[in-house]
């Protein structure tokens, strides 16, 4: 067995500048504004929809993340709409085989939350399902029905793309303070990321949730 930190990979590059220009210019055909664009106004006018809720404008750009987490997360991952997702199938995926593991030595990927890296009936829990899972495939079991003794916290890929309002709405459910632990410190990750590239679109929200979560992080080390 093994374990793995969970983490997060923006698809692809993000030219801010580029994104933003591209929502101004299909916003303004609403009020017939195109003669008003310039180099910067852009700034104003997102700013302006993002206040005024006019967040449909945002539905034009679409960004890719894959996401390394939990099987418990993704759960909850998908059940954000406007969305489309890709994920490490329990069912064809052999985590016998040496494409898994490229020291072939049969392990299972989990990722623990701090409460429980150190418990030792949880270690040797997850020890004994993936010596159970193994024994089930060498006996010949299709992976499909050995999977369900895997656990919630087994180690599981997930391809998300949201368009940025989608992904504003995200964050606003997944970054409070009272969302899962887990799922808050990626969906916290990603806003940051995303406030870097791309700051108009997410000043608002970064403001909200950010300082909090981080205090919080240093309050738990």
């Amino acid at each position: 067995m093994e374990f793995v930190e969970q983490s997060f990979k923006i698809d692809g590059s993000i030219d801010g500048i580029a994104i933003a220009k591209k929502i101004e210019r299909c916003g303004k055909v609403c009020y017939k504004a195109e003669h008003n664009i310039t180099d910067d106004s852009y700034i104003r006018f997102l700013k302006m929809i993002i206040k005024n809720q006019h967040e449909s404008v945002l539905e034009h750009v679409s960004i890719t993340v894959k996401a390394y987490t939990d099987r418990g997360i993704t759960h909850e991952i998908v059940r954000h709409r406007l969305a489309a997702y890709s994920q490490e199938s329990t069912r064809y995926c052999n985590y016998c085989d040496e494409k898994f593991d490229s020291k072939y030595n049969k392990r299972i990927k989990v990722i623990l939350p701090k409460s429980l890296e150190n418990d030792h009936r949880v270690i040797r829990l997850m020890g004994q399902i993936e010596d159970v899972y193994n024994a089930l495939i060498d006996e010949g079991i299709k992976p499909q029905d050995a999977r369900d003794i895997l656990p919630t916290c087994l180690k599981s890929e997930i391809v998300m793309t949201y368009n940025l309002r989608e992904w504003r709405w995200f964050f606003i459910k997944r970054c409070e303070v009272d969302a899962h632990p887990k799922i808050r410190d990626l969906a916290c990750g990603i806003l940051k990321e995303f406030h870097d590239k791309i700051p108009v679109v997410f000043d608002d929200l970064y403001d909200r949730f950010i300082p909090k979560y981080e205090e919080n992080a240093q309050n738990r080390t």
